[in-house]
């Protein structure tokens, strides 16, 4: 599972010359933050989901520091940062604004929707910057941001700790079979020795 996944990790010699993490020094040198198993990674993977939906930009710096806090693994944390990406902030800053207007029991604003699909332009553009706009399109979004968080921490965890139950047990089902195959054509050959005799 390690060799399949490593070939999309970060490497530690680029995570250790990022000029966002050259601040932690020596703490990036832990031998524990290197380690992959199942205690590490199911954490590593909701470190960076979290921080992924929380802040979308330079999510990789709080997934590392909390990584080091609870003794994750680095990469596995900044790779699982990239749930919020390029292709994935439109749909998540929407769900995330509207669910927080739900809880919050305000209507959402549909020109505020548009203006983060990027299908509608502001005929004002001061106006969308304003304070006040900020204001009502911030609150319910980080809402709605810190709920996604949290929410896909969760089930991320137990996610990873799923399937790397269900990898193990695929593969220790996989060597019986070789094993028993082996046993069974060594039998026969047995069997065709004394037949032979």
């Amino acid at each position: 599972m390690k060799k399949f996944v490593s070939k999309w990790l970060p490497a530690p010699e680029t995570i250790h010359s990022s000029r966002l993490l050259r601040w932690l020094g020596p703490l990036l040198h832990r031998p524990w933050l290197w380690q992959f198993n199942r205690r590490t990674v199911p954490k590593s993977v909701a470190i960076g989901v979290f921080w992924g939906f929380l802040i979308p930009v330079l999510q990789s710096v709080g997934a590392v520091v909390c990584a080091i806090l609870f003794r994750a693994n680095i990469p596995v944390a900044i790779f699982s940062t990239l749930i919020s990406n390029p292709f994935t902030y439109a749909p998540i800053f929407i769900l995330a604004y509207q669910l927080g207007t739900l809880i919050l029991g305000q209507p959402p604003d549909p020109a505020s929707i548009a203006a983060m699909e990027g299908t509608v332009l502001p005929t004002e553009p001061a106006s969308l910057f304003s304070w006040h706009a900020v204001g009502d399109v911030a609150k319910p979004m980080f809402l709605g941001l810190s709920i996604f968080a949290v929410v896909g921490a969760v089930i991320s965890y137990f996610l990873t700790i799923a399937l790397w139950r269900i990898v193990i047990a695929v593969r220790v089902s996989r060597k019986q079979q070789r094993l028993a195959k082996d046993r069974k054509a060594e039998s026969n050959t047995t069997r065709n020795r004394d037949s032979l005799k």
